[in-house]
């Protein structure tokens, strides 16, 4: 094939979720070399997209054609959890599917492309977040895909990753589709944007970088927005009209009746809100009452090196309005540490007694999954009444029908903002947040950062990503990579 050839083709394809509608007639294609990103709300489908892709769920009408002989692997968002007792060769021969008897030399050869020390009998879940987001990106690599589907690659990954999987995408010469959030990520090397429109349920296909698509978008919108203001002016007026004539009796009732027909005719040219383009509500994560003195101390913290884990002396004091800012590269220990302080198994580390702890874990581990998002609300609530509590969930957009969703079918997105509702409720005096940015919505993050700001308890945070933690202030920072 061409360079410019298409060697991917949506074409009027119609697919649902339990009875959900997710596309409606979508139209795209994409062509040989090019890097597209795949944008839309959480929820909206996305990640059901790359399962269309890759033949793992198939459309109920329409058709999906690839380029024959194309290969198609994905970088998926997280390990499954059936997975987690695996080793790394284990891994990455679940990748192929026939034996591969040269397969640990090309183990070797794609770790030191995703910059990854990884010895080939460890445990998956021994591995930190974003070590596990470099060998999720590496067991795609490996099968030198025609076909590269990142979904949320850059999550977990400190700066240094971001920068090695940046480079590495630009260099990159085959296809690539990739899920992300992160606009600076993107505008790096994408040529185009895919728009999932979860109102519509249709794809929109624009060309440029990542910014320009961007701004279209929110001027399209924009534009939406005015001519719907327009139209309701209008008929707010047309509508006294026709009131006022329809009075009147005789031939004022014939004008009455042109002008009610006007009216029908203009309300449907009123576009309707995108429902993708809504944001979470401001909210509130009361603290704990009744709080004195120092909340948590660190005597001591255990770091990794060369995968053995050694003890550093630390001297960390936490009381209320006070936020340490938990650094280091991947691998250090830190989600190991936010662990062990949640469960309280963590030595030369002291809570105050009677402290409630709150605490947001990368992989939603803290959610039941078999449980409705309701259950979940339902178990954290003290005194929330149905109606208070429902509004609250509203405000995370989790709707009715979400709430009666169980948490594993849910999308990661949405697991992060059912997480989130769930520690509104849970009044923490000690909250614990590990990456609390993956998997979410660009548009969510600024009203997220400005609740954990206004947050009055104490906070241990982690995050890879600075503009969002600039927008919190943070009173200590612990960077475990330079304890010596």
């Amino acid at each position: 094939m061409a360079q410019d050839e298409v060697i991917l083709r949506f074409n009027k394809v119609f697919f649902e979720f339990g009875n959900k509608p997710i596309l409606k007639d979508a139209d795209f294609s994409v062509r040989r070399g090019s890097k597209v990103t795949l944008m839309g709300q959480n929820g909206a489908g996305k990640t059901t997209i790359f399962k269309l892709i890759t033949g793992e769920l198939k459309p109920e009408s329409g058709t999906i054609s690839i380029g024959e002989g194309l290969t198609i692997a994905t970088a998926k968002q997280v390990i499954p959890r059936s997975e987690m007792e695996l080793t790394v060769r284990e891994f990455f021969e679940k990748a192929f599917p026939a034996k591969v008897y040269d397969i640990e030399p090309r183990i070797e050869k794609i770790l030191e492309v995703v910059h990854l020390d990884a010895p080939q009998d460890k445990l998956l879940k021994t591995f930190s977040g974003g070590e596990q987001a470099r060998l999720l990106l590496a067991q795609a690599l490996i099968q030198d895909p025609d076909i590269l589907l990142l979904d949320e690659p850059t999550n977990n990954l400190d700066k240094q990753g971001i920068s090695h999987i940046t480079q590495f995408l630009i260099d990159y010469k085959k296809t690539c589709i990739v899920i992300s959030h992160d606009a600076d990520f993107l505008n790096s090397f994408t040529h185009g944007v895919l728009y999932l429109d979860v109102f519509t349920h249709q794809v929109e296909q624009y060309t440029g970088d990542y910014f320009k698509v961007v701004e279209d978008i929110k001027a399209r919108l924009e534009r939406e927005r005015m001519k719907n203001a327009r139209l309701l002016k209008d008929i707010e007026n047309r509508k006294e009209q026709a009131n006022f004539f329809g009075q009147k009796g005789g031939h004022m009732r014939d004008v009455a009746k042109k002008m009610n027909a006007k009216i029908d005719e203009l309300s449907e040219e009123i576009v309707e809100t995108r429902q993708d383009d809504k944001t979470i509500r401001s909210f509130a994560i009361p603290c704990q009452e009744d709080l004195v003195g120092a909340i948590l101390k660190l005597d001591s913290v255990s770091v990794m090196k060369g995968h053995k884990p050694t003890a550093k002396k630390v001297n960390v004091v936490l009381k209320k309005k006070e936020r340490l800012l938990l650094s280091g590269p991947n691998g250090i220990g830190k989600t190991t540490l936010l662990e062990r302080l949640a469960s309280g198994h963590v030595k030369g580390e002291h809570i105050a007694p009677g402290t409630r702890v709150s605490y947001y874990r990368q992989d939603f581990s803290t959610l039941d999954f078999e449980k409705t998002v309701y259950q979940t609300l339902v178990e954290a609530a003290e005194d929330r009444t149905e109606e208070g509590l429902r509004s609250l969930a509203a405000g995370f957009l989790l709707d009715s029908e979400i709430l009666k969703t169980k948490v594993g079918a849910l999308s990661e997105g949405q697991k992060g903002l059912t997480a989130f509702a769930k520690i509104a409720l849970e009044k923490p005096g000690l909250l614990i947040l590990d990456e609390p940015t993956n998997h979410i919505n660009f548009r969510h993050i600024p009203v997220i950062a400005q609740a954990l700001d206004r947050y009055e308890g104490a906070m241990v945070l982690v995050s890879h990503v600075p503009d969002f933690v600039k927008q919190i202030k943070i009173t200590q920072v612990l960077d475990l990579g330079e304890l010596k």
